[in-house]
């Protein structure tokens, strides 16, 4: 069986899979036309985030078995595509969980020390000492918006700096019992708005998500909180968020995603107390390592489990 490994992947990963007995092929930043034109000679595509396997992609690829993420999101597959033509797909929610919410913790710690406004201010020569009074988190309330994997691992961490961590998340999703380890006290998403100082989301881009985070519920919140979205852009109606920040209900908002990505001329990026980075919650040498080791061991088992013959 082929392999076409169409994003940057670990070396080791790509090693691991030649050595199982694949054929792997890896072609990076082909166009869609290009991806199009190759597709038929494989039995199984591995990607990251850039490569979209839509529903051509996958009528196209007549020998396809079955499709690799490595990483957490799945928006870049057309699942119901895969489905009706019997591919499977799978990916690595696990692999990257530490690096997002090491990011998400470390926005709270330049919003709260205005840090980013330190360094550009020292870049063009001023002293701002008697302006920059920050916060800290000790004592603080963190609310954590979807409780998986990655609000596990943020809430374990906040909890270990001195601060109260609430937590909600779609109805059924989590058992509020199994929370209690990583010291959240699950509440309803009010209780959560109202009694937080600091608001991270950790949801995937749903129908029941898209703009979760709005005009309504930022007005639920407590004036000045502090938001952090490291999760998906579409969770948060970047229009009513602009506002808040204007009127000052919320302090500062540190974003790792975007509704349009890749993010130009966003109006958020000129706000004073907006913080930005341009999706790299998961793009740590670690987690990538994890992701593409973890991503090669299901596809040698699955392909394995089809009945190849290496």
């Amino acid at each position: 069986m082929k392999i076409l490994v169409s994003d940057k992947l670990d070396k080791e990963a790509v090693e691991m899979m030649k050595n199982a007995g694949f054929e792997v092929a890896v072609k990076t930043e082909m166009t869609p036309e290009e991806l199009l034109g190759v597709i038929p000679e494989y039995d199984a595509i591995v990607v990251r985030s850039a490569t979209k396997v839509k529903r051509e992609v996958i009528e196209k690829g007549t020998g396809l078995k079955l499709i690799a993420r490595a990483g957490v999101g799945l928006d870049n597959v057309d699942k119901e595509a895969a489905k009706e033509k019997g591919i499977k797909v799978v990916n690595t929610p696990a692999a990257t969980s530490i690096s997002v919410a090491e990011l998400a913790l470390g926005m709270m710690f330049a919003a709260a020390r205005q840090i980013v406004r330190g360094t550009e201010g020292l870049r063009a020569g001023k002293w701002e000492k008697s302006a920059m009074k920050g916060i800290e988190l000790h004592g603080k309330t963190l609310g954590i918006i979807g409780c998986g994997r990655i609000g596990c691992e943020l809430a374990s961490r906040a909890h270990a700096l001195g601060m109260k961590v609430l937590g909600c998340d779609i109805e059924g999703v989590c058992d509020p019992e199994k929370l209690k380890c990583h010291h959240i006290d699950f509440m309803s998403y009010d209780e959560v708005y109202r009694n937080s100082d600091f608001i991270s989301l950790h949801l995937p881009l749903t129908e029941q998500t898209k703009h979760m985070i709005n005009k309504d519920t930022i007005a639920k919140m407590k004036k000045g909180v502090i938001i952090v979205n490291c999760a998906r852009g579409g969770v948060v109606s970047e229009a009513d968020l602009l506002e808040a920040l204007n009127s000052g209900q919320v302090g500062c908002a540190a974003m790792d995603v975007y509704e349009v990505e890749p993010a130009k001329d966003n109006p958020l990026f000129a706000h004073p107390n907006f913080i930005g980075t341009p999706h790299i919650g998961a793009n740590t040498a670690e987690g990538q390592k994890r992701a593409g080791m973890q991503i090669a061991e299901l596809v040698i088992e699955n392909l394995k489990a089809m009945g190849a013959k290496v």
